[in-house]
């Protein structure tokens, strides 16, 4: 199965002019989130839902965890998942309630993870790291040994995915058109803002150009 087409598990049921087939999109929409949340089932039956932070890293993502947690073993393990990612672009106020939605882009990656050791996983730690907070890996201390050893990190391919995108004006009905209320699109815009110094610096710091490019590059 090609990783750049949606698979037939994955095709969206429910409203599926809003599935995009757009291999590109899902890679914007991953470059851009920084948080996915990763479904697993304990070996007592109960679902899990993890918020972790992720990085794609070409045709799969790279997720990272502790490895004293018992998920994350059972992930490392082969457990089957289900990764989710969200970005909400904005509000759609239409004039009545039930119409009234949301501007969206969801991906959603099915498969089983493989944990990666060695080389490789420090190299999964640059790109993660290089992911959510672009140019800090030249001025942070890498992993020492004993952090690598504490920290467990999955690849999941990205062969099983889908993508839907919501980006419609409202769609009211043509007996709600002629209600004397406003209608429209109310977008969402997520930026950082201006960066605090931790309280312990031993001396005055600049705040370093890289993280001042955030709030432009990552909005």
């Amino acid at each position: 199965m090609s990783p750049r087409q949606p698979a037939p598990r994955t095709q969206v049921r429910r409203l599926p002019d809003k599935q995009s087939h757009d291999r590109a999109g899902l890679d914007r929409l991953l470059d851009h989130a920084l948080v996915a949340h990763v479904a697993v089932v304990a070996d007592d039956g109960q679902p899990f839902v993890l918020p972790v932070g992720f990085a794609r890293d070409g045709d799969r993502l790279i997720l990272h965890g502790s490895n004293a947690s018992r998920l994350f073993r059972g992930l490392a393990a082969g457990a089957p998942t289900c990764v989710s990612v969200t970005a909400l672009d904005g509000l759609v106020v239409a004039r009545s309630q039930f119409e009234s939605s949301m501007h969206y882009r969801s991906a959603m990656v099915l498969g089983r993870c493989t944990e990666l050791t060695g080389d490789e996983k420090s190299a999964a730690l640059a790109t993660l790291t290089e992911h959510l907070m672009p140019g800090r890996g030249a001025d942070a201390r890498p992993p020492s040994a004993k952090e690598l050893a504490a920290t467990c990190v999955l690849a999941i391919p990205l062969q099983e995915w889908s993508l839907k995108v919501s980006d419609s004006p409202p769609d009211d009905a043509d007996e709600d058109l002629d209600r004397p209320v406003w209608a429209g699109v109310v977008p969402l815009l997520h930026h950082f803002g201006h960066p605090v110094d931790a309280p312990d610096l031993r001396a005055p710091r600049p705040v370093p150009a890289y993280v001042r490019s955030w709030p432009d590059g990552r909005s």
